[in-house]
């Protein structure tokens, strides 16, 4: 199975070019970059690792990886300012983004590809994606909230001296201001985090206030975001290439889940080789609700406008 990274060049496609190489499942990365000097570095630099990691076939270039890549993923754009939403990167990136989507388009893609959407704001540009590349929707995902849903989670567990990958809290809706925290299902090995000894709604509070302020931070303190985010990306990918099945946050253009449709955010779906699986509808407390509902009609101005340049 082959992975094609685009933007591999960059901070983000470099960090998930390594996660998916410690995780060894790819067959080949290939480390695609408008940069083809930034990007050929990038694929020595994991070459060097494979004696002690995979063996994987680790390759750069340019779009010609295209037609025979199973996976598409697409991490190129420009890097968010600490004092700016992922939204107000929508008229910088959107000419970029759809560039890229013309191009991979021209290349030609496998009927069966899958295209993982990272790129910000990635719940606008997913559906942009799935709208654009011809393939059947539910081949395009956006990495959505699994990225703010592991940040979430590490930082409960921190605070809670818990195992991190024992803890369970999703964040679900869109990948930005609106996001929800699903405190409903939220667990430390299995017990209801509400009823554990030294916790409390304040903490929650102030927890995911911290995580929903997470990638501003790693922004202002290094630069900008890698590690965790390549983790996340390696997290869906591994559920598409393994055919998995995980259930997991990432976005979707929606088709009725919780009564919402025409727009793409997160909701627990189903990954597997297919791409989009399946839909859950976990029961959701009346207020969490109501947030998905309302994070999805804070997406719906700005998609507008952007399908009226796009």
């Amino acid at each position: 199975m082959k992975v094609s990274i685009i933007g591999g060049g960059g901070l983000v496609g470099s960090c998930a070019g390594f996660a998916l190489q410690c995780g060894a499942v790819a067959r080949e990365i290939a480390m695609v970059d408008v940069n083809a000097s930034l990007a050929e570095g990038q694929a020595l630099d994991l070459l060097h690792g494979g004696p002690s990691t995979a063996d994987q076939i680790i390759s750069s270039g340019s779009y010609e990886h295209i037609p025979s890549s199973d996976v598409v993923c697409i991490t190129a754009g420009l890097r968010r300012k600490p004092d700016e939403t992922r939204l107000d990167l929508i008229n910088r990136n959107t000419d970029l983004f759809v560039q890229i989507l013309q191009e991979v388009k021209a290349a030609g893609l496998k009927p069966c590809a899958k295209v993982l959407v990272v790129s910000n704001p990635v719940d606008i540009l997913t559906y942009v994606a799935a709208k654009k590349l011809g393939l059947p929707e539910s081949q395009v995902i956006g990495l959505g909230t699994q990225l703010d849903t592991i940040r979430f989670c590490s930082l409960i567990a921190q605070q809670m001296n818990a195992p991190p990958t024992q803890t369970q809290a999703l964040i679900l809706g869109e990948h930005g201001d609106s996001m929800v925290p699903i405190w409903s299902s939220a667990t430390i090995g299995g017990l209801p985090l509400e009823k554990l000894s030294g916790w409390n709604a304040n903490i929650g509070n102030q927890l995911f206030t911290r995580a929903k302020g997470s990638g501003a931070e790693v922004i202002g303190k290094k630069g900008g975001a890698g590690f965790a985010v390549g983790i996340a990306i390696r997290d869906v990918i591994h559920s598409i290439l393994l055919d998995s099945r995980r259930i997991l946050p990432v976005s979707s253009v929606q088709v009725g889940c919780y009564g919402i449709r025409d727009v793409a955010l997160s909701v627990p779906t189903v990954v597997g080789f297919a791409g989009v699986v399946n839909r859950l509808e976990l029961e959701l407390w009346p207020k969490e609700m109501q947030g998905l509902r309302n994070s999805a009609a804070s997406l719906r101005p700005t998609l507008d406008m952007v399908l009226g340049r796009v």
